[in-house]
Order: structure tokens, then sequence, then C-alpha cells
């Protein structure tokens, strides 16, 4: 397998990370038993899980733009995929979190990230234009 195949792979792997660990956060802030902050806690989940998805999914991306790959771009789209279906589910979780901790990052990150993995989705779609591999000779 290629580098850029286990780069979309790990893309993929933490965007099913951001997503899990944003809805199990929401579900916590539906009846905390402690007192949390949650827009440091959401801004340390992007910092560790989606923002590196991001980019390694664009590494992946540039990496066979060249001359496509069907394989990377399939992965790429599953990312999307998995990023808009965890923050679906985190939007229907915000009107049962208690007042409380309802503030505005907590309210804006489903939307946000939706609109994002429908970026991503696009970008893994355009890998499907595959072009013959260049072919190098050596002198």
């Amino acid at each position: 397998m290629a580098i850029e195949k286990y780069l979309a792979v790990a893309s993929l792997g933490l965007f099913a990370m951001f997503c899990g660990e944003i809805n199990v956060f929401y579900n916590y802030l539906i009846a905390p038993r402690v007192e949390v902050e949650p827009e440091p806690q959401i801004l340390m989940f992007i910092s560790i899980g989606v923002a590196p998805a991001l980019s390694i999914a664009g590494t992946a991306f540039l990496m066979s733009k060249r001359y496509g790959s069907r394989s990377v771009g399939s992965i790429i789209i599953a990312g999307g995929v998995v990023l808009f279906a965890g923050m679906l589910y985190a939007n229907t979780l915000v009107p049962q979190i208690d007042r409380n901790y309802l503030v505005y990052a907590v309210e804006i990150i489903p939307p946000l990230f939706m609109a994002v993995s429908f970026a991503v989705m696009g970008v893994g779609g355009l890998l499907f234009r595959t072009k013959r591999r260049p072919i190098k000779e050596y002198f």
C-alpha cells in the first residue's frame, strides 16, 4: 500500500476519534456531575482530532492528485461521511444539554463541521478522476 493510503486511513481514524470525543462530551453535558468549562474542552478536541485529520487528508490528497486514486479518494470520502454522521448525532444532542453549559462553541461546532465534511467529501471525489501513472525512466 502506498503511503498516501496510510495517510488517508489515519485521517479516517482521526475523524472518527473526533466524533467520538464530541459525542461523549455532549452526552456528559446533558447531566454533568462535575462542573466543567466546555469551550476549552472543545478547542482541545479540535486540536487533537479534526485539525490533524484535515491536514493529513489534505496531504494524502496532494500526494495522489497527480495521478488520481480511487482507493485514497474513497477513504477520504469515508472520513467525510464519518464526520458528517458524528456531527449530525451531536447536533441532535444540543437541545438536551444543560442550559448552564450551552455556550456558543457548543452550539456552533456540529453545524460548522457538517459543512467541513462536505468539503472533505468533495476533495475525496476529485481523486476519482484517474489518470495514467507517469512512467519514470532512469538512464
